[in-house]
């Protein structure tokens, strides 16, 4: 039905063109209306054999067409679907290696304030032990200053000790305080 009324519609057209056309025409003899009359209808006959013959290639070639273009379409759309997935697959591995990286920063923040906790406390210790060790060195060589001391201010003692009794004392009683020492000495042991 469509064909038919695309047909009539042409054959309406054409005619209505071939009356313009008249009415406008030169001469009123009519021979140049019988030629463009020849000229209409051959077009016409012209264009019946090209719309029959091109009918079936050309409807295939619109169909193939459409087809192609719906195809690539629908390909489109899947391309556009898996690239989406893809970009959200990309964006989520992204998202989780931002926490990683965040939690790789975490973990190793908290390690470095433990190894420098560890490495205060070490630091500390060591600190504690080196005073220790110096108070003791301390004490002991003060021990032995004070020993020193009083060995040689007993050794003065003696000697001064020794030099006013050889002042003040005879022979005899230096013999005497002699004998009563060497008695004291046996007498300890």
């Amino acid at each position: 039905m469509k064909r038919k009324f695309a047909f009539l519609l042409i054959f309406l057209f054409v005619l209505a063109a071939a009356t313009a056309a008249m009415a406008a025409g030169k001469d009123a003899s009519g021979s140049d209306a019988k030629v463009w009359i020849w000229q209409v209808i051959n077009f016409l006959i012209l264009v019946a054999v090209l719309v029959f013959a091109a009918k079936k290639p050309f409807s295939q070639y619109l169909r193939a067409r459409t087809e192609a273009i719906q195809k690539s379409l629908e390909e489109a759309k899947l391309t556009r679907e898996l690239a989406e997935k893809a970009l959200k697959e990309v964006e989520d591995r992204l998202r989780l290696k931002d926490d990683e990286i965040a939690n790789i920063l975490k973990a190793a923040k908290a390690s470095g304030e433990t190894e420098r906790q560890a490495l205060v406390d070490e630091a500390e210790k060591m600190g504690k032990r080196i005073s220790e060790h110096a108070t003791a060195n301390i004490e002991i060589e003060l021990k032995k200053a004070k020993d020193a001391i009083r060995k040689e201010a007993a050794e003065l003692a003696v000697e001064i000790t020794e030099r006013r009794l050889k002042e003040k004392l005879t022979p005899e009683e230096q013999n005497k305080l002699i004998e009563e020492s060497v008695a004291k000495l046996e007498a300890k042991n």
